[in-house]
């Protein structure tokens, strides 16, 4: 029996918003490209659309490629321009460029034993591609010419001619080799908070290994003889990992990712370092130059302003991959950042970091095109489902949507203040804030060891001197009018408000910030699903419940709502976005959300809140009380 229009639509509107918010599943969507045998999918990660293991060589001696130029780099740059022209003799709309590195991806590089007739040819995805059509004239003359942006990724490039299709590719022609005149430089420093308020991580990328030279961060304040700190250095190979395609055809070698720990800093006072490697014979190997503030004390009285937001994932400069419309706003949310850079201190970005989703060579590229503001500002990472999740590796969800990393890059590319990494739990003080950041993809419920780390960052806090309080997940333990929640009927994750609203509402939390939903909601100050104030701007006196907001706009494909805006729903809007928030004092704070194609704020209020009104008894925020006697 035929299903009828409505059915039809329900189903699509439902499978849509699955995919959009944040699962690892996709929706078939009619494509105009022929590459990708005429579908793509929203959503996918567009290396996984490329059937590398069914790939054949033909290589066609009237087809070529050249790039240049040959040597990137030589001025100590960690990005460049290529240039690659390309000719086939007999093109198609199905032709494309793929960038591979390291140069060599022929059958010679797979895992185990070779030389088997019945083996791929190719075991490796490229880093990058795009169709050969891009370039105007190709169908016409068969010849044609693209710019590709490279980065520093530690080994060297080549680039590749595919005909057939993104499913069907056959290899007719290879590049030249380029190179970065130092690949191994290090790059792309990221900050993070340690576990005390006064210390500051950099954490970085190399290609040193500890025997061919030593890491460490040169670093001080001005006018000051600078001080050298020693960093840690770890990697991580093929067998660390879990699962498809991250052992297999998503595998590149990581490098090595070293941590330097810059203690006993002077609250909000400015710092000068530099990254680098000191070589056997005594030369240095420098990274760039950069500054950053020091955290403020905790309670600290002065101007604070936090970012927040989820689900960005990276995207291509060069336009790269760029049609299947994976991340299409997350280059607009970066940009945006960096503007405004001056104007913040502190960024969260709570899940779904890079969508990489198994092909390892993605967070070298999240890592440099977020390096402007990681550089500068601590850039402080949640745990989610593209981060964690996988069958039977002890995520609280069984799905594939990290694509076999099981928190494995999560964990080792960036630093967290986390008691144990695999833990992807931790508080946070900065200022006059506190942030207790949970992970969703482990257990929460009552009981279980993460449900008693949250009760402990929550209760610990002094709210006279860190009044504002703020709960961090990536999914959507709070309150979501997301199509995909709403059609369950929970408006969040199951069972999450019944585990952890009254712990919300016992300890005034002030903000709750969650990603996974693509879009931006903000409820009214809410518990057990009642709204406690109906003021929508101006927030004053008893905190009678929290303020839950959605910030997964980061980047990714957008996600839909419900048709109708439920009570406790404020705002909602479909766009891409992030909140920011300002203390200026113990008593005003004032929240904003921004569009990232703009940077206004098209979403906003404020909080004035004495210490009083903290301690000011609410619906079961207080324990039984004897009465006065008489």
């Amino acid at each position: 029996m035929a299903m009828p229009l409505g059915g039809i639509l329900l189903l699509f509107l439902v499978l849509l918003a699955a995919a959009a918010a944040g699962g690892g599943g996709g929706v078939w969507a009619f494509s105009s490209s022929s590459s990708s045998s005429s579908y793509s999918r929203i959503g996918e990660q567009p290396l996984s659309l490329i059937g590398i293991h069914s790939a054949t060589v033909g290589i066609d001696a009237a087809a070529s490629v050249q790039a240049s130029p040959r040597l990137l780099g030589v001025k100590g740059e960690d990005t460049a321009w290529v240039t690659v022209d390309f000719a086939a003799p007999h093109a198609s709309d199905g032709d494309w460029i793929g960038v591979f590195s390291p140069s060599n991806f022929n059958a010679s590089t797979c895992p185990g034993p070779s030389g088997s007739d019945s083996g791929p040819v190719i075991c490796s995805a490229p880093i990058k591609y795009q169709l050969a059509n891009y370039s105007s004239d190709y169908g016409k003359t068969g010849k044609g010419t693209l710019k590709f942006q490279l980065i520093n990724q530690r080994q060297d490039f080549s680039f590749a001619l595919f005909t057939g299709g993104l499913s069907n590719p056959k290899l007719i022609a290879v590049s030249n080799k380029i190179a970065f005149a130092n690949p191994k430089a290090p790059v792309y420093p990221r900050l993070a908070q340690g576990k005390s308020w006064n210390e500051m991580t950099v954490t970085w990328t190399s290609g040193y290994d500890i025997k061919e030279a030593y890491p460490f961060v040169e670093w001080g304040m001005k006018w000051s003889p600078p001080t050298r700190t020693a960093a840690g250095t770890v990697t991580f190979d093929r067998e660390s990992l879990c699962g498809e395609p991250a052992r297999t055809v998503g595998w590149r070698d990581p490098g090595f990712i070293h941590t330097a720990f810059l203690t006993d800093l002077w609250p909000n006072k400015e710092y000068y370092y530099k990254i680098g490697h000191m070589l056997p014979d005594g030369k240095i190997v420098w990274g760039k130059f950069y500054s950053f503030k020091a955290p403020p004390f905790p309670g600290q009285k002065s101007l604070q302003r936090v970012v927040i937001f989820g689900d960005m994932g990276k995207a291509e400069r060069d336009g790269s991959n760029e049609y299947s419309n994976y991340q299409p706003g997350s280059l607009n949310t970066t940009d945006t950042l960096i503007k405004d850079l001056d104007n913040i201190d502190i960024v969260f970005h709570i899940g779904d970091i890079t969508y990489a989703n198994g092909y390892i060579s993605q967070w070298d590229q999240f890592t440099q095109q977020v390096e402007p503001i990681t550089a500068r500002v601590p850039y402080m990472i949640a745990s989610g489902n593209h981060e964690r999740d996988w069958p039977n590796s002890g995520s609280f969800f069984n799905g594939t949507d990290s694509g076999g990393e099981c928190g494995v890059l999560a964990e080792t590319m960036y630093y967290t203040p986390t008691e144990n990494r695999a833990n992807y739990w931790y508080k946070t003080d900065y200022g006059m804030f506190r942030f207790c950041v949970a992970d969703s993809e482990h257990d929460w419920r009552e009981g279980t060891e993460q449900y008693a780390f949250i009760e402990s960052c929550l209760a610990t806090v002094d709210r006279k001197k860190q009044p504002w309080l703020v709960f961090i997940a990536h999914r959507v333990l709070g309150y979501s009018s997301g199509f995909f929640y709403g059609a369950g009927g929970a408006f969040a994750e199951p069972t999450a408000r019944q585990s952890l609203q009254r712990l919300w509402q016992r300890h005034r939390v002030d903000l709750a910030f969650y990603g996974h939903v693509h879009n931006y909601e903000r409820t009214c100050p809410v518990y057990d699903g009642r709204c406690a104030s109906p003021e929508r701007s101006r927030y004053s006196g008893a905190v009678g419940g929290t303020i839950h907001a959605v910030v997964g706009g980061g980047g990714s494909h957008l996600s839909n709502f419900t048709a109708e805006a439920p009570p406790w729903s404020v705002y909602r809007e479909m766009d891409y976005g992030f909140v920011k928030l300002t203390a200026f004092n113990y008593t005003s704070l004032l929240y904003e959300y921004r569009r990232s194609s703009d940077g206004e704020v098209h979403d906003s209020f404020t909080v004035h809140r004495e210490y009083r009104d903290v301690l000011a008894c609410v619906a079961d925020s207080c324990p039984p009380t004897i009465p006065p006697a008489t």
